[in-house]
């Protein structure tokens, strides 16, 4: 599994819209930079992530994909849902769409915490791992109370979390309970929706699509899933001041490549899964797993930067 993955929400929905031939390209150009994970979920585009992904890895039938998909966001999100029969409803639609009978990684997609802490749960996912319709599954979370509850389930292979330099919470207990346990961590939202590119300023504007655009109050999702949780002014502040810290490393690192390359060389992290819409940002954020360590003055220049104006933004709230 590559260490910089592919996140595939942009080519569903949510972030503007993508025609399926760019989709297309921003896949071939990750294959093409050395990626080998895939994320998508049955939520983007309401399959439409799925099917095109697919599509690409039948194409590629033997490059040695890995595809992950995540489950349950397009039904009102109540415990009562995660049942069974959902499961087995969601699991046989996410096959049809990826054109495949066995899913390599299914991940429950953010569920209540009463789904995350429920022994049923893990016995209709495991269940479905003795029939042979999937794999192997994990949990993507919201806070670090729900990815220890997951990490402490001996069938959960992975745990999908937010990480990154303006979230730093994980990394006290989550990342070494994971570690210990021997359960993968899948990073996503490693740009903090594109703030630590350093390519926003307070005049850029989102497309009315586009949940950096209207989920900024939390209205639509989970707020931490838009820019981190962290509020859009003290975000661009932050990306400054993290652009300097780039700016003090050696060789032509880009911010975003730095962000990404900060997140996969934590202990304890798998993959991270950037996206991208066009193919020229596909492989800039592929390249980020080639970059070299970052080093002790960076790391602590992150850590000064989340504890001097980050952390009392979001580190009780996740």
């Amino acid at each position: 599994m590559s260490v910089v993955g592919l996140g595939t929400w942009q080519l569903g929905a949510d972030w503007g819209d993508v025609s399926e031939s760019d989709a297309r390209a921003v896949l071939e150009a990750s294959a093409e930079a050395g990626v080998t994970f895939y994320d998508t979920a049955d939520v983007y585009g309401d399959g439409r992530s799925e099917r095109i992904v697919g599509a690409f890895v039948a194409d590629h039938a033997d490059a040695g994909f890995t595809v992950a998909t995540k489950m349950g966001r397009r039904q009102e999100q109540v415990p009562e849902n995660y049942n069974p029969d959902n499961f087995r409803a969601w699991i046989d639609r996410s096959r049809a769409n990826l054109g495949t009978d066995r899913l390599d990684l299914v991940q429950l997609h953010c569920p209540p915490s009463a789904t995350i802490d429920d022994d049923a749960t893990y016995d209709a996912l495991d269940a479905l791992v003795g029939d042979g319709s999937i794999a192997a599954y994990g949990v993507s979370v919201e806070t670090c109370d729900q990815a220890l509850s997951a990490i402490a389930r001996p069938g959960v292979a992975s745990i999908q979390i937010i990480l990154n330099a303006f979230r730093l919470k994980p990394l006290d207990r989550v990342l070494p309970a994971a570690l210990e346990a021997g359960v993968g961590i899948i990073v996503r939202v490693p740009l903090a929706s594109g703030l630590l590119s350093g390519k926003y300023s307070a005049s850029t504007t989102f497309a009315e699509d586009d949940h950096r655009n209207y989920n900024r109050d939390g209205s639509a999702f989970d707020v931490g899933e838009t820019f981190a949780g962290v509020p859009w002014e003290d975000g661009l502040a932050a990306a400054s001041t993290f652009g300097e810290l780039v700016d003090g490393l050696p060789g032509e690192v880009t911010a975003a490549q730095a962000a990404i390359a900060w997140c996969w060389q934590q202990p304890g992290v798998s993959t991270v899964i950037p996206g991208a819409r066009n193919p020229e940002q596909a492989r800039a954020n592929a390249a980020a797993g080639e970059v070299a360590p970052l080093g002790a003055a960076f790391e602590a220049g992150v850590r000064e930067l989340y504890d001097e104006r980050l952390r009392p933004l979001v580190h009780d709230r996740w």
